[in-house]
């Protein structure tokens, strides 16, 4: 028995009376097995978000008859969708400093098969993490940065990006600003994690000052990259209560596990096609 393929397509457009039934009717029309379905509808925009999860089971067309219909279906609409098969996971490529805890996490999930990815290369402006990416063979680049320099070294990363056909750039403690081209050529495609509840405590040592202000909640923050630094569309919190005893450092460890679970978190359901830009938000289908 051959098993189906499964696909997933996201799809947004403005909201009107039966956008979800046109594009529900025309995949049965067309023999798409339903398997996970998902919507929102956003009064503020007026905008309609959805994702559906089907199989080829009963499809009676091709695949390129399948997407012509897509087509036909989207532009009175006005409607933007992706489509693609699940098997298609997308490439990454992750850019850490010194700092690995993030970096750990996304390999130990991706080589455990929890995270729906294929990490292509880990690039660096230090050596420090290359030993750990050699041991689990993922191709490591050293690419130093000076401030004369850093035009050059973001050429490299758009290159690598290019030569290993990456969809996303992973941003894992990577401690180095991105320039405002940097960040529009790769628009809706770089995640990064911020060590703090944003948009609380911006910038640098924000765990120092968290501490300064006595905050009673701490948290990670993974967002898409904007050239308004730390201040991206959200996708994924994490958050934990302390109270007046906790010091600095504990805040730093606690924040390490906070971090790496936004992040990793972040990356699958991007991963998945859950996250949708609305604006300067999210819509998250889950």
């Amino acid at each position: 028995m051959i098993s189906p393929n499964h696909y997933i397509l996201t799809w947004q457009c403005p909201d009107n009376s039966g956008v979800l039934a046109k594009v529900s009717q025309s995949l049965f029309e067309h023999g798409a097995f339903i398997t996970e379905t998902s919507q929102y509808s956003d009064p503020y925009t007026e905008s309609f978000f959805s994702r559906i999860a089907f199989d080829d089971r009963n499809l009676t067309v091709s695949a390129s008859e399948f997407i012509e219909a897509l087509d036909t279906l989207a532009k009175p609409l006005s409607m933007e969708y992706k489509l693609r098969n699940k098997a298609d996971v997308p490439n990454v490529v992750i850019a850490v400093s010194k700092d690995d805890h993030c970096l750990v996490s996304l390999l130990t999930k991706w080589k455990s098969g929890a995270l729906p990815i294929n990490i292509v290369a880990v690039m660096s402006n230090h050596q420090d993490c290359q030993a750990l990416v050699d041991w689990h063979g993922v191709p490591f680049h050293h690419f130093p940065i000076t401030t004369e320099t850093k035009a050059e070294q973001e050429a490299k990363i758009l290159t690598l990006m290019k030569e290993t056909k990456a969809d996303l750039l992973v941003l894992a403690r990577y401690m180095q600003i991105l320039s405002d081209d940097l960040c529009q050529q790769l628009s809706g495609r770089a995640i990064n994690i911020h060590h703090s509840f944003l948009p609380s405590f911006k910038g640098a040592r924000p765990y120092h000052q968290a501490h300064a202000r006595g905050v009673k909640v701490i948290g990670a923050t993974a967002h898409y990259v904007t050239a308004n630094l730390d201040e991206g569309p959200i996708i994924a919190q994490e958050v934990k209560p302390i109270n007046h005893t906790f010091t600095i450092e504990q805040m730093v460890h606690m924040g390490h596990d906070l971090e790496a679970t936004a992040l990793s978190h972040a990356v699958r359901i991007h991963a998945e096609q859950r996250v949708c830009l609305n604006g300067d938000k999210t819509v998250i289908l889950a």
